[in-house]
């Protein structure tokens, strides 16, 4: 376990969406991070110094390959991961050019609306960040 004192690793990421190309229809990206075998939203650890939306769109570049337009901030999310915290800042971003190519880290990128993409994501608390985007969007 984590000591309560010990420095949360600090990490940032988007939920990254689209309309789709087909049908005009709302659809969020989900990555496969081989190494963990999970299906997450693109994120990943803060350079030293770096401000957490730079890291988060950086982050969404080297993963799936899109340049994104940065929306409302989502809520951070903090929990464990390898024995220690870790607290991940969230943005909503519109993907607005790019294209995936595999990579050392994703292995796959998949393009789904948000029921399919909220049972395709490994973890529950990411769920939860497909819900708050949904209602994010519904309020512009």
């Amino acid at each position: 376990m984590s000591s309560p004192n010990e420095t949360p690793v600090q990490a940032a990421g988007c939920v990254l969406w689209r309309r789709s190309p087909v049908d005009g229809q709302l659809e969020v990206c989900l990555v496969h991070r081989p190494k963990y075998d999970d299906w997450s939203h693109p994120k990943g650890k803060l350079k030293r110094g770096e401000d957490p939306l730079t890291g988060a769109l950086r982050e969404v570049v080297e993963e799936t390959g899109y340049r994104a337009a940065p929306g409302t901030g989502l809520p951070t999310l903090e929990y464990e991961a390898n024995g220690r915290p870790k607290q991940v800042r969230y943005w909503a971003a519109e993907a607005v050019s790019g294209a995936f190519a595999p990579n050392d880290e994703v292995d796959r990128l998949l393009w789904l609306p948000p029921a399919p993409a909220k049972a395709r994501l490994t973890q529950p608390r990411d769920r939860y960040l497909v819900d708050v985007l949904l209602a994010v969007l519904h309020r512009t």
